[in-house]
């Protein structure tokens, strides 16, 4: 029996969390037997499985085609130029010979110049089943990859609060939400969310509410990871005899993760829980771009910047008591699930797909949203109840290991393959 083929589609196989989860998947399809390959608009690993489809200054000139209009929308204003895509502009893959070979095409994370929307209903031509794994809202909005507080994506879009002072109801927005909903009535695409929060979304999309959505996590290394050091570390001049509240992101100020909620919440737990705050110490990674943040948290604090080295981060994850996030939204947190693969509590918010993670005061704490004394009170507890390590680690391997979530991947292609 000839293996299930499935083509990936992705920006990247390494830039950006989208991409990196991508690639796992790729690498998780093909240890449970499917012959999966990547089609990418930007390649970075050596992986031989991986196909960069384009030359670079092909890229270029796709990539300044979609922003150049974007930009030209705006009022000539870079202002949220990056929090925003149209896919008007993208590559024939359907020509690709890994796209032709395959029985099911997966899209992924496809912006920013790799595929318009002309280009997926190309694809769909194929009559190859079609899965489209969501990252973010993009999907199910007009144009924007995170809508916040805003709910016009339940409408029609339009007014578009990205758009600033061109914004109104037949802004960019609303024109690229008429097209996306052309695309999707006249394709057959299954749509999966990675977490049951932006599924929710997509049940109140008036883009999507009306489409099938399954559930599927994204995929994580959890073996990877480990509940305890195996050696000493030495790196960065961390005191690791003390009880540490580790966080992490790509730019840690950037404003969706709450850093200054974050800053407040450990102030806040040092005065108020000061028989434990004695013993502990946060530890930050990733890039920052205002650093005189960090001088306003009185607890004792290291900021180790970016890492690179992931055996070094599994050594500091395996060191950590906490593992800490204050984003405002989180599609799923790879950082929570990184550090309760070694044995950390998360604790959080529930705005995302957090509660996919942690079950309240059982694995974890989801602290009341955008209090900085409840995220205080959830580390009081995460350090107060002590769970055990291996417990947490198993937890996480159950939901979101790679052979567990490639088999749910199998199942969805071979149903939709069985329905043609």
């Amino acid at each position: 029996m000839k293996p299930l083929k499935v083509t990936l589609i992705s920006h990247s196989d390494r830039l950006g969390g989208a991409a990196i989860v991508t690639f796992r998947l790729m690498q998780a399809l093909r240890k449970a037997g499917v012959d999966a390959r990547m089609i990418t608009f930007v390649k970075s690993s050596e992986d031989k499985n991986v196909d960069e489809a384009c030359h670079r200054n092909k890229r270029s000139a796709l990539f300044f085609a979609e922003r150049g209009c974007i930009f030209l929308q705006n009022g000539f204003s870079k202002k949220d130029l990056f929090k925003v895509s149209i896919a008007n502009t993208g590559l024939h893959l359907e020509e690709h010979p890994w796209v032709t070979d395959a029985d099911v095409i997966a899209l992924n994370w496809i912006n920013q110049g790799m595929l318009s929307l002309c280009g997926i209903e190309r694809l769909s031509t194929l009559g190859k089943p079609i899965i489209w794994t969501m990252h973010d809202m993009w999907c199910l909005t007009g144009i924007c990859h995170h809508a916040h507080e805003c709910d016009n994506y339940k409408k029609q879009c339009g007014n578009c609060p990205y758009l600033h002072f061109l914004s109104s109801h037949n802004d960019l927005s609303h024109r690229v939400w008429k097209q996306k909903k052309e695309l999707y009535s006249r394709t057959n695409i299954h749509f999966v969310a990675v977490s049951n929060w932006l599924a929710e979304r997509c049940k109140e999309s008036s883009l999507l509410q009306d489409k099938p959505v399954s559930v599927i996590h994204n995929a994580f290394p959890i073996e990877f990871y480990m509940t305890k050091p195996t050696a000493p570390v030495v790196e960065y001049g961390i005191d690791y005899t003390k009880d540490i509240i580790i966080m992490g992101a790509a730019r840690l100020d950037d404003p969706i993760k709450g850093f200054e909620i974050a800053i407040e919440a450990l102030n806040i737990f040092k005065t108020k829980y000061p028989d434990i705050a004695k013993n502990c110490i946060s530890v930050f990674f990733g890039d920052i771009r205002n650093s005189s943040l960090l001088d306003r948290i009185k607890l004792p604090h290291k900021h180790i910047g970016v890492v690179n080295d992931a055996k070094i981060l599994r050594q500091t994850y395996a060191c950590s008591k906490v593992v800490l996030s204050t984003s405002l939204y989180e599609t799923l947190p790879g950082t929570l699930i990184e550090g309760q693969a070694a044995g950390c509590v998360p604790v959080s918010f529930g705005k995302g797909g957090q509660r996919d993670i942690i079950d309240h005061k059982k694995n974890g704490y989801i602290a009341e949203y955008l209090s900085p004394e409840s995220i205080a009170d959830g580390i009081a507890w995460a350090l107060e109840n002590a769970l055990d390590r291996n417990a947490q680690h198993e937890e996480v391997c159950k939901r979101f290991a790679g052979d567990v979530i490639a088999n749910k991947y199998i199942e969805l292609c071979n149903k939709l393959l069985s329905q043609r």
